[in-house]
C-alpha cells in the first residue's frame, strides 16, 4: 500500500500516473479539509472533490476544478440577483456568532451565498447538497465521502484529514484576516501574507483511518506546503506518524521558481524560503525528494532522485511517480541496511 497526501492540483496531477505504478487497491488518499468551506449552507470541499471527480473521470482537467462542462445556471442567478439589488458579488465572511452556530465541522469557514464570490457547477453542487445532506442526516464526513466516491466508482481509498472542523485563515500585512478561499479566489492572492492559522487543529484528531494510511510509505505530491499541507500537518499526531515511515516528496518548486498557485507568497510570508530548500526545512520527517532535472538545490542529509518534475498529462504522472517509487525502494533499502544482524546470523 501507498499513501497519498493531496492538497491543490499537484497530488491530483500525480494520480494520473500512481494507477500505472500502484494497484487502485494499493492506494489510499488523505486530503486536505483545511481549505473547505460552507457556502450559502452547502459543505464544499474543494481538494476532496478533485480527487473524486479526477478518479471518477468528470474532472475539468483544464481548470482542475468542478466537473467538466457542468453549466452554472444557479451560480449566474444568484450574482445577478445580488446585482440587481446592489448587494454585489464580493465574499460576505458570516459575523462571529455564525461562525460557531450550526454544523460544526464548517466553523470559521461560512459564507453567505449572496452573489456567490466562488463559482459552483450545477452538478458540482448536487455534491455538496448530497454530502451536507449526508452530514445532516448524522454520517461523518468520511462516511459522507465514501459514499461519494462509491457514487463515482473511484477505485482508491479517499479519506478527508479528519472529521472535525479545521479552517485555514491568512493573516494579512494589512490587519485582515481572510478564509484561503477569499483570499486566492476573490483576492487572487494579492495581500501580503504576515501568518496563516489554522483555525481549530488544535483540537480536531486524525481519524483511525488516517493514522492507519500513514502506516504505509507516504508520498506527497508537489503541494503548496503551507495550505494543502499545514492543515494535515497541524493535527495532533499527524507528522509524529509521517517521522515513523518511509515518506518522499515532490518538490513544487525548481529552486526558487514556483509552479503554480501561491505557495511561494505564502511561504515567505510565514518566514519560509520559498524555494526547494524551504520545502525541505517544511518537511524534517521526509526521507527522500524528487527534484526536477534543473533545480540546482542539494539535500545532502536524505535520499534525491531527479528527473523531469513537470506534470502536463499522464505520461509525465508517470515518469514523476517512478522517481517517487525509485525513491521509497531506495528508502526502503537503506534501513534494511541499517538494521543490526539478528542474533546468530553471520
Amino acid at each position: 500500500m501507498v499513501t497519498f497526501l493531496a492538497g491543490g492540483t499537484g497530488t491530483p496531477k500525480l494520480l494520473d500516473g500512481a494507477a500505472r505504478v500502484w494497484g487502485p487497491d494499493e492506494t489510499a488518499v488523505v486530503a486536505n479539509t483545511g481549505d473547505d468551506v460552507e457556502l450559502g449552507g452547502h459543505l464544499v470541499c474543494p481538494d476532496v472533490d478533485t480527487v473524486l471527480f479526477a478518479g471518477g473521470g468528470v474532472l475539468d482537467r483544464e481548470t482542475w476544478w468542478g466537473i467538466d462542462g457542468d453549466t452554472t445556471a444557479t451560480h449566474e442567478e444568484l450574482r445577478r440577483l445580488a446585482d440587481e439589488v446592489g448587494l454585489g458579488t464580493a465574499p460576505r465572511y458570516l459575523n462571529d456568532d455564525a461562525q460557531t452556530a450550526g454544523r460544526e465541522i464548517a466553523r470559521w469557514r461560512r459564507f453567505s451565498a449572496v452573489g456567490e464570490f466562488m463559482e459552483i457547477g450545477d452538478r458540482d453542487r448536487a455534491v455538496h447538497l448530497t454530502r451536507t445532506s449526508l452530514l445532516d442526516e448524522g454520517k461523518s464526513l468520511t462516511e459522507a465521502i465514501g459514499v461519494l466516491a462509491d457514487a463515482f466508482d473511484l477505485d482508491v481509498d479517499l479519506l478527508p484529514m479528519s472529521d472535525d472542523p479545521v479552517a485555514t485563515l491568512v493573516h494579512t500585512e494589512g490587519g485582515e484576516t481572510l478564509h484561503f478561499q477569499e483570499y486566492w479566489v476573490a483576492r487572487r492572492g494579492e495581500p501580503p501574507v504576515a501568518d496563516v492559522e489554522f483555525r481549530g487543529a488544535a483540537d480536531a484528531e486524525p481519524t483511525d483511518a488516517v493514522f492507519e494510511a500513514l502506516t504505509d510509505p507516504v508520498v506527497i505530491g508537489p503541494s503548496n506546503p503551507v495550505t494543502s499541507l499545514g492543515p494535515m500537518l497541524a493535527l495532533p499526531g499527524f507528522e509524529r506518524a509521517l517521522r515513523e515511515t518511509p515518506v518522499v516528496a515532490v518538490s513544487p518548486f525548481v529552486g526558487d521558481e514556483v509552479f503554480s498557485g501561491p505557495a511561494a507568497e505564502l511561504m515567505a510570508g510565514i518566514g519560509r524560503d520559498p524555494s526547494t530548500a524551504g520545502v525541505a526545512d517544511s518537511y524534517p520527517f521526509a526521507d527522500a525528494f524528487v527534484l526536477d532535472d534543473e533545480d540546482p538545490t542539494e539535500l545532502p542529509d536524505c535520499h534525491v532522485e531527479r528527473t523531469d518534475t513537470r506534470i502536463g498529462d499522464a505520461d509525465d504522472a508517470e515518469r514523476v511517480t517512478r522517481a517517487c517509487e525509485r525513491a521509497l525502494k531506495a528508502v526502503a533499502d537503506d534501513a534494511a541496511d541499517a538494521q543490526p544482524p539478528r542474533e546468530g546470523a553471520e
